[in-house]
């Protein structure tokens, strides 16, 4: 018994003296029980997030009492989470926003800057003061905005896509911000300046060895890693490679979920891009969720008791000009009122690069700390009140949503065949299956759809196909053949690439929307693509020559033609032959329409009179 309480006693010492394992039980605690609360009150999971902070941190029961260094760790969940959005943006695709990015972006930053710049002048703050106030101001979370969209699916979409190009330009517009401090900071000289200029030095530099990197060494690097079959080894990998390309821009003066983000585009190419993201993601959720609480905690009720006036102020102002700003900026660029408003709610806020302009403010001596304290606590309400304010504009604007009564989540199925989108192309693709007595798994993002479907005896699971979780719950690990029904053209090349890259033994078909189209999915994969409409126009127009007189066999002959000669110029596309497939369009209706006339043919006239016309591009 004695040497029992002994060993009592010693680990009861051991305990006292290594990890505090209180402020990690607590956080998990307040993540566990107040997101899902406030996600079933319809109030979202971020808000969750922010009030469990404040109630754990120094102005509520105080179970926390260092908010600062749990904001420091916590700055991760946003580094991981700007490295996926960067893995689901192909330099191709960024490419394609260069003008929302550097146009829109731009144009928000600069008009939302100038005007709160006006509002710091009109509260009583010096025009330098007022400048750095506003500036910070513009710079929206990141974290916030991305996160509601994820949540809603709206990442992908049109109006989601220029908040997320807009975003990108506020998280780069704070490298020249902190150069301007550094430049406004009293009591700089030539050393100075030459100190300024070299980090601008470093600072290109960092970008040219990351891209250098990413192009050169991380692809060998993984394979490499892949090599070992271990799991927890790519994981180490993925993560070495984050907080690696973090690290690189910290050190450098940038920002560290730019570097993440860049380390992102530069995977996306990458075989290894999906499972990047499955390794990352578990990561990356729960420090996002430990960053909004740590937000949360920052809230200093004393200093905005003590300074309501001031901050309330300044919260109603900012908020409510740069709302305004955002609206019309986007109605003028053609946005709807629906996708101008929401942006400009979405957006209002400011965000957490604004704690890091403040704060280097501050360490050179523009602003001292108690001003400091007013503009970090007017950006964290600010922070607070945006999914409030996202609740209203749900109310105002209330959008469809769906319920799942009576809908089954897709979840261990095991058939040979998967089915993904059970809409009309859908639906008609499945009869001949079932006719043949096969088992299909079928899923769907639709419940009402679903709902309708199972009251005449079809059972299907709900389920969305561009998620790699939700395929290997629908079997698609286990599937022979894997019919690709959607009727977006996005999310279908994105299944196609995760089947392509995850499940490679699966025989892969997928409807196409047109030419363009159907030449993606075969670059993504696919083993057998059709155009959504092609059979059936097919089919309508031999229809028509029969009415007008044409024999059957004549009917048939033409048609198949046209088959023929769509597959050759198909061909032709796809070998990169955009004007030779134009010009064997042109070539064969010239033909065609000569035959008709009963004239002979030259074939030498035919293409010098091709040759000159200026329509001998392809359709799709």
């Amino acid at each position: 018994m004695r040497v029992a309480g002994e060993a009592v006693g010693h680990a009861a010492e051991a305990a006292a003296h290594g990890i505090d394992l209180v402020p990690v039980v607590v956080l998990l605690a307040a993540g566990v029980i107040g997101v899902p609360l406030f996600k079933r009150l319809g109030l979202g999971s971020v808000l969750g997030y922010l009030a469990a902070g404040l109630l754990l941190g120094p102005s509520g029961i105080a179970l926390i009492t260092d908010p600062g260094a749990v904001l420091s760790a916590a700055e991760l969940g946003v580094v991981m989470f700007l490295f996926i959005i960067g893995l689901e943006m192909e330099p191709s695709k960024l490419w394609a926003l260069r003008k929302q990015i550097f146009g829109l972006g731009i144009i928000q930053v600069t008009i939302c800057g100038a005007l709160l710049t006006g509002v710091g002048i009109l509260l009583g703050f010096t025009p330098v003061v007022a400048f750095i106030f506003g500036m910070g101001f513009v710079l929206t979370s990141t974290a916030i905005v991305m996160q509601l969209l994820g949540e809603r699916g709206d990442l992908v979409t049109d109006s989601g896509q220029k908040m997320v190009s807009i975003l990108l330009l506020e998280d780069l517009a704070i490298v020249p911000l902190l150069g301007v401090v550094a430049i406004l900071a009293p009591h700089t000289g030539d050393q100075g300046l030459l100190a300024r200029f070299a980090g601008i030095g470093i600072a290109l530099g960092a970008v040219l060895l990351l891209i250098f990197l990413g192009r050169r060494i991380m692809n060998p690097f993984f394979a490499l890693l892949a090599g070992t079959k271990l799991r927890e080894v790519m994981t180490a990998g993925a993560l070495l490679v984050v907080l690696g390309a973090a690290l690189l821009f910290q050190v450098s003066g940038l920002s560290m979920a730019m570097g993440a983000f860049l380390a992102g585009v530069l995977l996306s190419t990458s075989t290894f891009r999906h499972q990047l993201e499955a390794d990352v993601e578990p990561f990356r959720g729960i420090l996002l969720g430990l960053f909004f609480l740590a937000v949360g905690m920052s809230l200093d009720l004393a200093i905005a008791a003590e300074n309501w006036i001031i901050i309330a102020t300044s919260v109603v102002a900012y908020m409510l000009v740069k709302a305004i700003a955002i609206y019309v900026i986007a109605r003028l660029l053609k946005s709807s009122h629906g996708e101008a408003l929401e942006r400009a709610v979405l957006m209002s806020q400011g965000g957490e690069f604004a704690f890091v302009l403040y704060t280097t403010a501050a360490a050179v001596g523009i602003i001292d700390a108690p001003t400091n304290a007013i503009f970090t606590a007017t950006v964290i309400i600010s922070m607070v009140l945006t999914p409030l304010a996202i609740i209203g504009l749900r109310f105002a604007m209330p959008k469809s949503t769906q319920s799942m009564e009576g809908v089954e989540e897709a979840d261990g199925l095991s058939s040979k065949i998967l089915l993904i989108g059970f809409g009309r192309f859908g639906q008609i693709a499945s009869q001949p299956l079932l006719a043949m007595r096969h088992s299909v798994s079928i899923i769907d993002n639709d419940t009402e759809m679903i709902r309708a479907a199972a009251q005449i005896g079809f059972k299907i699971y709900y389920g969305d196909g561009t998620r790699l979780d939700i395929l290997h719950a629908a079997g698609a690990g286990s599937a022979d053949i894997i019919l690709v029904c959607i009727d977006n053209k996005t999310n279908t090349t994105r299944i196609a690439e995760l089947l392509r890259d995850e499940f490679p033994l699966a025989k892969v078909m997928a409807r196409a929307f047109d030419r363009g189209h159907a030449i993606e999915l075969i670059r993504a994969g696919v083993d057998f693509q059709i155009r959504e409409s092609f059979e059936s126009a097919l089919a309508f127009g031999g229809e028509a020559i029969r009415r007008l007189g044409a024999t059957a066999e004549e009917a048939d002959d033409v048609v198949a033609g046209v088959r023929e000669r769509d597959r050759q110029r198909f061909e032709l596309q796809m070998a990169g032959g955009e004007q030779m497939a134009g010009r064997h369009l042109l070539i064969s209706n010239a033909e065609d329409q000569a035959r008709e006339g009963g004239v002979a043919v030259d074939p030498e006239q035919v293409e010098e009179t091709v040759a000159n016309s200026t329509h001998a591009s392809a359709p799709v």
